[in-house]
């Protein structure tokens, strides 16, 4: 049986603003296994943004259960969080987040420079990353010298380099044409194949099919859950 990566147990999130209470998330289960690709769908407003924020310990859960790797994470103070982040989760977001004065190399190192590698260890799984995006060529270049579908293959390579035990992909087609998104997705597909975890937030049914399950999420809350039989790959 497939090892359960992520699971959530009745997961909350309130925002209060002016006295007025959001329900963003409203008792959210769901269980992600190691391996798996996996879409999060929903109109815009939905709760899909907050709930990858909390996958991505980048904000808390006001009440409920996250399980990451079978250790409870809903609890765990900034700094532990901040390591966590930087060694289990890989990020892909829809504006590519690329520093514009660092070479593609440059971006694709410094989380894990962070992280305290070895200078060899890091070469290493740089240049391993571009190979896998083919940005290998591209190297020297600034973000600036690159497309846009170019500088999401970058983003990808920098979220690979660590080796996350899984990748949160946010809206990764966003800001890309129709051609540069199915290349993004292709190369997802691919990454899936190898054995990547791929977790992706997304309100294009068309990239949702991708993924070999789509979780649908309405007002905070999961609505139904599909089974692709037939990936689109």
């Amino acid at each position: 049986m497939s090892e359960s990566l992520i699971k959530l147990d009745a997961v909350t999130k309130v925002f209060l603003t002016d006295e007025v209470e959001t329900h963003a998330l409203s008792g959210i289960h769901m269980e992600i296994t190691k391996g798996e690709y996996v879409s999060i769908a929903g109109p815009s407003g939905c709760g899909k943004s907050t709930l990858l924020s909390i996958l991505g310990l980048l904000d808390s859960p006001t009440d409920g259960t996250y399980l990451l790797n079978g250790r409870p994470v809903q609890h765990l103070s900034l700094p532990e969080r901040a390591r966590i982040r930087n060694r289990e989760i890989g990020f892909i977001f829809q504006s590519f987040n690329l520093i514009g004065d660092l070479t593609v190399y440059e971006n694709v190192e410094l989380p894990l420079t962070y992280r305290g590698m070895p200078a060899s260890e890091r070469k290493a799984a740089v240049t391993e990353a571009l190979e896998k995006v083919g940005m290998g060529h591209r190297a020297k270049h600034l973000p600036s010298q690159l497309s846009g579908g170019q500088q999401q293959r970058v983003a990808v390579a920098r979220a690979l380099a660590g080796k996350p035990a899984v990748l949160l992909a946010d809206e990764p087609t966003g800001n890309l044409d129709s051609k540069n998104g199915d290349s993004v997705m292709t190369l997802l597909a691919e990454l899936h194949k190898q054995g990547a975890t791929i977790v992706m937030v997304t309100h294009d049914a068309r990239f949702a099919r991708h993924a070999a399950r789509t979780i649908h999420i309405f007002d905070g809350r999961v609505v139904q859950e599909q089974v692709e039989s037939d990936p689109t790959r």
